[in-house]
């Protein structure tokens, strides 16, 4: 009976070493997707290396490269019943990165983003080339947003003569609805872009330009912007 005991006792641990071990060595590749972060729209060329220390390769969020960063699944996220794995690229350059992907029940989104996102022609022809993130958080919980924060700032590839836009256009995340919303205003609030994004990847982006120059509003409208009063209006659709 004694021996029967141990020999359970013993089965037990085992299993749980097992377990144990599969936990510490599980590779980075297997806990991304059983986490479902393809429901982000999180894809890469290639990962490696385990949960707890891995790197991912090209990593892209719908049609945004985030490029090649640490990542790290943080130890305390299981126990408040989500997964957040901490990403980082942090070498001095202008296109370091640093946050988290977290998924949990019914939740998915980024927490606290600091650094730029290009984004190429993701948004094109509106002329947004990156989004400069300051600790920004936002989360959708089911289909709607849940919560969004942080600043963050638009820049824009080429100019149009007549718009000084080099220094961005900036704003403070927030929910609007079932959409996250950025609402960006230039310095002299006469330029406007207004960003919603909803769960499914969908976006809805708008550029308007109050006006009363002719010359510009012309240039304005050859670049697509439809007349709206005084001011030129630019909208864009479609999925990330």
């Amino acid at each position: 009976m004694m021996g029967l005991t141990l020999s359970r006792r013993m089965r037990v641990i085992l299993i749980l070493a097992l377990l144990l071990g599969l936990l510490l060595f599980l590779p980075m590749r297997i806990a991304l997707g059983l986490a479902g972060l393809e429901r982000l729209g999180v894809s890469a060329r290639a990962i490696s290396g385990t949960v707890w220390s891995g790197r991912i390769d090209q990593l892209m969020l719908g049609n945004m490269p985030l490029g090649s960063v640490r990542a790290g699944l943080s130890p305390i996220s299981p126990f408040l019943g989500r997964a957040r794995f901490d990403i980082a690229r942090q070498k001095g350059l202008p296109d370091d990165i640093a946050g988290a992907i977290t998924v949990g029940f019914g939740r998915i989104g980024v927490d606290d983003v600091t650094g730029a996102v290009p984004l190429g022609r993701t948004f094109a022809p509106l002329p947004v080339s990156s989004l400069i993130m300051e600790d920004v958080s936002g989360y959708f919980s089911g289909e709607r947003c849940g919560h969004a924060e942080g600043r963050v700032r638009a820049r824009l590839a080429g100019q149009f003569p007549g718009l000084n836009l080099s220094q961005g256009l900036s704003g403070v995340a927030a929910c609007d609805g079932d959409a996250l919303l950025l609402p960006l205003v230039s310095q002299s609030g006469l330029e406007k872009i207004t960003l919603r994004l909803w769960r499914s990847g969908r976006y809805v982006a708008e550029m308007r330009v109050e006006t009363t120059d002719a010359t510009l509003a012309t240039t304005l409208g050859q670049a697509g912007f439809a007349a709206e009063g005084n001011a030129r209006m630019l909208k864009v659709e479609g999925t990330l």
